[in-house]
């Protein structure tokens, strides 16, 4: 048996070297999210403020759990059910919940990328679509529906989605979104189909090529007008938010998200490794890395934002000026912008009642910063329409979403292998298929779900399962794991284990946040998060342009099927930890009844069992 064992741990793929390696652990942890959340999160908690509890929650929470789960998965060289069944096989459920968490995930995932691409296609025009209104079908004007809104909303909801008014009214598939979803899948596939030998290969590009985009975008954003006016937005902090305990939930949830954590990709990843490395290294230089991605980010994202800001506010100001020149008659270029707050309150002190018939716009900085957007209103409405007034604005665009594209990828090969490593470790396929075939049935099959999210109402189910997919289930996960590590195993043996691997044994602060802090944070986020859920009926906006209030969006409750779906969505992916543990402990019951005495494989600590064979 033992040697049967060594065969196999030989047999396992390993990374080409430990650059390749840490490169596809950063680019699966640094995703979309630390483009499009992390810097909205800093613009409405404060600015500054919110990178206190956003530390707190990395060093306590998401720095544990990802040394945890690099460590395991080296340690034992398997997949997240693979481990799991190891530790012990009434924890079996959890690695069948990680995997159904990774595909889930996986197929809403790979639908952003194919807007992406939608998006990157339709950078090479000249103008950019999204620049000016469409003519109506009459050829006598401007479609009304752009002409309400912005052209760049226009793009968005009805050139891309075609958005339905609610979630209720399917529509019909969009041709050019699943021409893009199957593009989309295509590449995964590509990139996938010798397993971690092109994976490894790929990450060099998808995981570097976003860092040298966004510093091209920081050189060029900083030369622009107002750009530091969106980094003292940025950093100015507001001490006082600090008192709001959704801003604590907040802060834990993100770097638990961010961190990809409990997905069982990183498990997956660290199981190619050789057994002797030091994954508490890895772990640090992962975290770090990923947090401090997602403050560079937000640099350059502000410095964009900031001059977004500045073309509105100077855009309003022109219209006021345009307004007091054509009433006072006075000749052009009497009012500029540099002397702009001077006549206004010389003609406001002076003849105040033409001066208040004249109704003009409040012009605030400070209120075109406030405006916030996160996730794809950031990336496909907001950061379009300051790209247009970019000079060069096709190169940009193309540049963007390049680079989102190539941090969705490299997400996506964490999802992808969340899925593939634990039916492989499982041997649910026979051996005479080829592992290219397995990728591309499971590929296959993820594509054909995700044609939901092409129907008109595409975007109302990608908030559906990016709200209570990857929020939820995760939580879960991530509790059972850490307390199956530090109660199942014992700390004692994995501390064996990490000085087996690294050649030293955890420090009291590590203990001490996986015996006791990081499990109790998860477990005041989950009830949290839950209860704050749980307090009113979930709704979503939506695009309607028969709204009365139109362009802002339209508040609607989720309907009674949907809200059935979304529990469903909460409930799936985790009830196979009960599950298992409920068959394993009935078979338990049986074999004991059947066999007293005799050493059971349901019925006793398997990893004793399988330390006695090691060192035998």
């Amino acid at each position: 048996m033992g040697k049967t064992k060594d065969s196999e741990v030989e047999e396992r793929p390993k990374w080409d070297n430990k650059f390749q390696y840490m490169l596809t652990c950063i680019g699966f942890a640094v995703g979309l999210g630390n483009i499009w959340r992390f810097p909205y999160l800093c613009q409405i908690y404060g600015g500054g403020a919110f990178l206190i509890p956003y530390l707190i929650a990395l060093v306590f929470e998401g720095l544990p759990l990802l040394y945890l789960e690099l460590a395991i998965g080296q340690r034992l060289r398997m997949g997240s059910i693979g481990v799991w069944n190891s530790i012990s096989p009434m924890l079996g459920g959890l690695g069948v919940a990680s995997m159904i968490v990774s595909f889930l995930v996986g197929i809403f995932y790979n639908t952003i990328l194919a807007w992406v691409l939608w998006y990157f296609f339709n950078s090479f025009q000249n103008p950019l679509p999204w620049s000016k209104c469409p003519v109506n079908a009459n050829l006598t004007g401007y479609n009304e529906e752009c002409v309400k809104s912005t052209p760049a909303n226009y793009f968005w909801y009805r050139e891309t989605l075609n958005i339905t008014p609610n979630i209720e009214t399917s529509g019909s598939l969009q041709w050019w979104l699943v021409i893009c979803l199957a593009s989309a899948w295509s590449v995964v596939y590509i990139c996938f189909i010798r397993g971690i030998k092109s994976m490894g290969k790929a990450v060099y590009v998808t995981a570097t090529f976003p860092y040298l985009v966004l510093t091209i975008f920081l050189i060029r954003a900083l030369t622009l007008p107002g750009s530091t006016d969106g980094l003292v937005y940025l950093f100015t902090p507001k001490w006082e938010i600090l008192k709001n305990p959704q801003v604590w939930l907040d802060a834990s949830t993100q770097i638990f998200f961010s961190l990809s954590v409990a997905f069982g990709g990183l498990i997956a990843f660290s199981s190619y490794n050789e057994e002797r490395n030091n994954c508490e290294r890895d772990a640090v230089v992962v975290g770090v890395i990923n947090s401090a991605t997602s403050l560079y980010a937000s640099i350059s994202i502000f410095a964009i934002l900031g001059f977004k800001a500045t073309n509105g506010f100077n855009s309003c100001r022109n219209e006021n000026i345009m307004s007091l020149t054509n009433h006072f008659e006075f000749s052009d270029q009497n009012i500029t912008l540099e002397n702009y707050n001077d006549w206004f309150e010389y003609l406001n002190r002076t003849s105040p009642d033409d001066f208040a018939s004249l109704n003009l716009k409040q012009c605030d900085l400070q209120t075109f910063l406030d405006q916030s957007a996160s996730g794809t209103g950031l990336a496909f409405i907001v950061i379009t329409e300051a790209v247009i007034e970019m000079p060069g604005s096709q190169i940009w665009a193309i540049l963007f979403f390049v680079m989102l594209f190539s941090l969705g990828l490299s997400s996506m090969f964490g999802n992808i292998e969340g899925v593939l490593t634990p039916i492989n470790d499982l041997k649910l396929v026979p051996k005479w298929i080829p592992s290219e075939v397995v990728t591309a049935i499971i590929c296959l099959i993820a594509f054909l779900t995700a044609l939901i999210f092409t129907l008109g109402s595409g975007n109302y189910w990608v908030e559906v399962f990016n709200g209570y997919v990857g929020s939820v289930p995760l939580l879960i996960i991530a509790f059972f794991e850490i307390t199956a590590v530090a109660y199942g195993r014992g700390m004692k043996t994995f501390s064996e284990d990490i000085y087996f691997m690294t050649g030293k044994r955890p420090n009291i602060f590590w203990k001490a946040c996986w015996m006791v802090i990081s499990p109790l944070m998860l477990l005041v986020v989950f009830v949290a998060y839950v209860a704050i859920q749980a307090e009113t009926r979930p709704s979503y906006p939506s695009w309607d342009p028969d709204y009365e209030l139109f362009p802002l969006t339209k508040m609607l409750k989720y309907p009674d099927w949907v809200f059935a779906i979304i529990i469903l969505l909460c409930v799936l992916p985790v009830i196979s930890i009960p599950v298992v543990a409920l068959y394993k402990l009935i078979c338990c019951r049986i074999k004991k009844s059947s066999a007293r005495g005799e050493l059971n494989p349901y019925c006793n600590d398997s990893f004793e069992v399988e330390t006695r064979e090691q060192k035998s």
